[in-house]
């Protein structure tokens, strides 16, 4: 019996254990399925939420975003390269969303959207993460479209091409001609694009600029380490990408809009007779040996040949050394008498101006005495640099005492000397050294740039600058990096005309193109440029806002004088008058004198690519010969009714005309007509 009851017992407690088992897999399973639902449920909500997280025609998701124009298509896209954001801890309040996580880590992450106009929408970007030596990317593709602006370059293309991968450097100005690394001279934080849309990354950013060709993305990076920028007083380094994208209905007006909110524009149109004459250049008949009497003797000879002058300009060597702001009066006794004659006759004086105080130059122990240079990281001596001439001191430009004494400096050869205005060249940030200090602390290079440039507003009449950095409110002639006397793209004739209108989409309406033929390499022993390059070079500047001569065209044959001649005296009656009535209405505007094709016919998609013709306004295109040896080119006719320099009609458009014949001494040029 006891056997019996605790075989009973035994089996008693078995099936309960059975049945403890049996109800706890059940229960597990039952919290399993409970989890799985729970689990799928916050996930088809995630998926759901990722599917709201939509801002107007915007589309934003854990790697991106990208956006869509009004009829559906996608024309924007951007990738973030250094985080993935945390849909989950986004929060939207009416037109403004933000976020505060990534995988991983924190972010501060905003998205504001507005509608500036009927049919345009704009996209305000912010991300930042509170790290010290962090770095933040993203990346812009341009797959499907057709992209302007950014900096001029010495192989300057038109749309931009850019080739290979080129890791992100820091976007700060660079003398290119100097051979330094960089994106020139005048840069802005803009690009546009064929579909109507556009993007401008904020001045307070750490901007570094790159690409990757194969890919076809621009790298827009962000970062305090390893560069030139520095955070402001106060604050950690912690980087911020903050930028801007505005979606409209076509590029022309959204470049007008972009013009219109984030650009300066002139304020006055520089002196008429600019326009109107050319400018005479002392650099290549003279180079820095130029004294009184050759100076005279030039004049002497463009009063000869009957050609008209605006102004002469002494590019160089007028001075003992560089940094002296007295021309020496060894080469020019009486200046003071001869350039005020000069002036009289209709030949002011315009003198090369830069930012350097060599170290043997008779300003430079008065600017070391008083602290108005740039100095090394101590903050103790000046920093001197090496330049194109030589080892000198950097003016501060951000010291006070230093602008108003660099500036009384230039008065006093305005009133002594009787000199009428000044070319400034070569205050690129890529001077300023590795390690410096000046009077007030510089958080972006690009503020030296901007300080340099602005010292030509009392002179903006007649001055000139070579370069720019959120200048376009100094009115006066932004003269573009000097060319070589080659054909090509790279620092050629061919790269003048998308140079120019690069410029022009980055606000800078009143363009010098430089000495007519380009520079001569030293190298050749003929100072001349090729006598054909001459003269199609001098037929481009023909139908620009000015003319300048260096080489003579008395210095080839007759043929050319005749040339020169007849296409000065078009300037004079054709070109000038046109010109000069757009820069008025650039004050206003804010719109490019020379424009690209597309700017009249922005839904004709050939016009995008033509890189060797342009339109002076919207009613006047000129397609001039850019090539050795050839009398005849391909010119394309944008919608709209055409009349010809030869006066023949052309209303079947727009169309490719191939093979139009241009003589060594003609122009092709149109006139829309109603």
């Amino acid at each position: 019996m006891l056997h019996s009851s605790r075989r009973a017992t035994k089996a008693s407690k078995s099936k309960y254990y059975k049945m403890r088992l049996l109800l706890g897999m059940c229960l597990l399973g039952l919290l399993l399925f409970i989890a799985v639902i729970v689990a799928w449920s916050e996930y088809g909500a995630s998926l759901r939420r990722v599917e709201v997280i939509k801002m107007e025609l915007l589309e934003l998701t854990r790697s991106g975003f990208r956006i869509r124009n009004e009829t559906g298509a996608f024309v924007f896209r951007m990738i973030f390269r250094t985080g993935l954001l945390d849909l989950e801890s986004c929060t939207r309040e009416d037109n403004v969303l933000n976020c505060t996580r990534t995988v991983p880590g924190n972010v501060n992450f905003s998205l504001r959207v507005e509608k500036p106009r009927e049919s345009m929408i704009c996209y305000h970007l912010f991300w930042r993460k509170s790290i010290v030596r962090h770095t933040i990317e993203h990346r812009m593709s341009y797959s499907f479209s057709f992209l302007y602006g950014g900096a001029e370059n010495n192989s300057q293309h038109w749309p931009i091409l850019v080739s290979g991968v080129q890791a992100p450097r820091a976007f700060v100005t660079a003398d290119l001609s100097a051979g330094q690394p960089g994106f020139g001279s005048v840069l802005q934080r803009y690009w546009l694009s064929s579909n109507g849309t556009a993007v401008k990354i904020s001045e307070s950013v750490p901007f570094h600029f790159g690409w990757n060709a194969t890919e076809q993305q621009l790298y827009f990076q962000a970062r305090y380490h390893d560069t030139p920028y520095k955070p402001p007083p106060g604050q950690q380094p912690f980087p911020h990408l903050r930028y801007h994208v505005c979606v409209g209905l076509d590029i022309t007006s959204i470049h007008k809009h972009m013009v219109r909110s984030y650009f300066g524009k002139p304020t006055k149109v520089p002196d008429s007779n600019i326009f109107s004459y050319p400018i005479w250049s002392t650099s290549a008949f003279a180079k820095s040996n130029i004294t009184m009497d050759a100076l005279k003797n030039h004049v002497n000879d463009i009063k000869s040949k009957n050609f008209n002058c605006s102004h002469l300009v002494l590019h160089d060597g007028y001075t003992l050394y560089y940094g002296d702001f007295d021309p020496d009066p060894a080469r020019f006794p009486k200046v003071s008498e001869e350039f005020k004659t000069l002036k009289d006759d209709g030949f002011p004086i315009s003198l090369w101006i830069h930012p350097f105080i060599n170290y043997n130059s008779s300003k430079f122990a008065d600017g070391v005495e008083r602290g108005l240079f740039v100095r090394e990281s101590t903050g103790k001596l000046p920093a001197l640099v090496r330049w194109r001439n030589g080892i000198g001191a950097l003016v501060d430009f951000t010291n006070t005492d230093a602008r108003d004494w660099y500036a009384s400096l230039l008065r006093n050869l305005t009133t002594e000397a009787k000199v009428t205005s000044f070319n400034f060249v070569a205050g690129e940030a890529s001077y300023l050294p590795l390690t410096f200090n000046t009077s007030v602390r510089i958080e972006d290079p690009n503020t030296f740039t901007q300080r340099f440039a602005e010292l030509a507003f009392p002179f903006s009449d007649q001055a000139e600058l070579q370069v720019g950095y959120h200048t376009q409110n100094i009115s006066c002639f932004f003269r573009i990096l000097d060319r070589t006397s080659n054909w090509g793209y790279s620092l050629g004739l061919q790269s003048v005309i998308p140079l120019v209108l690069t410029l022009g989409i980055l606000g800078y309406p009143f363009v010098q193109i430089g000495t007519i033929g380009g520079n001569v390499p030293q190298s050749q022993t003929d100072r001349r440029p090729d006598r054909e390059l001459y003269i199609r070079w001098l037929e481009l500047a023909a139908f620009m806002p000015t003319m300048e001569f260096s080489v003579a065209p008395w210095e080839y044959d007759d043929t050319v004088v005749k040339i020169a001649k007849k296409f000065t005296a078009l300037h004079l009656a054709l070109v000038a008058p046109m010109v000069l009535e757009l820069a008025n209405e650039v004050l206003f505007t804010g719109d490019p004198v020379i424009r690209p094709l597309w700017w009249i016919v922005p839904d004709e998609p050939p016009a995008y690519k033509v890189s060797s013709q342009f339109l002076i306004g919207e009613d006047f295109m000129v397609a001039p010969i850019l090539e050795p040896g050839k009398r005849e080119r391909d010119i394309y006719l944008p919608s709209g009714k055409w009349r010809s320099n030869r006066d023949h009609i052309y209303i079947r458009t727009p169309r490719l005309m191939t093979d139009y014949e241009v003589e060594l001494d003609e122009v092709a040029y149109f006139t829309r007509v109603t």
